[in-house]
């Protein structure tokens, strides 16, 4: 069974930069598109990118396009979330998220993902 860990939140001012990484375990990404989400307090969770299994593509959510950039490393069992210009509606926990083979056509739905980690905390605060 995937496990996923996530690592690399932390606390920045507006402006700041910050990596987040996603740890699998258990099983190979290979074959998982993989996504990043965020939850702020009383919020719903909320896509921010996506990337695929089979070909690298990529999707944002438009608050974020610009500023993020989603990568994985395969043979890392790894996924990453490149965060710059960080503002402060970007606080929340973030989470990541794996679809087997899944597709972009839903890709910010969270019903969408069977495997996700424990989350990182991310505040964008002066």
């Amino acid at each position: 069974q995937l496990q996923l860990v996530e690592s690399g939140g932390g606390s920045v001012h507006p402006g700041g930069s910050l990596r987040l990484s996603c740890a699998a375990s258990g099983y190979t990404l290979d074959y998982y598109a993989i996504a990043w989400f965020r939850q702020a307090p009383g919020k719903e969770r909320e896509g921010v990118s996506w990337v695929s299994a089979t070909d690298g593509s990529t999707y944002y959510a438009d608050s974020v396009k610009g500023r993020f950039t989603i990568s994985r490393d395969n043979a890392r069992n790894m996924a990453f979330l490149q965060m710059n210009n960080l503002k402060p509606e970007d606080s929340g926990v973030y989470y990541c998220a794996g679809d087997w083979l899944g597709g972009s056509r839903n890709w910010g739905s969270p019903s969408e993902y069977d495997y996700w980690g424990q989350g990182t905390q991310v505040v964008v605060s002066s």
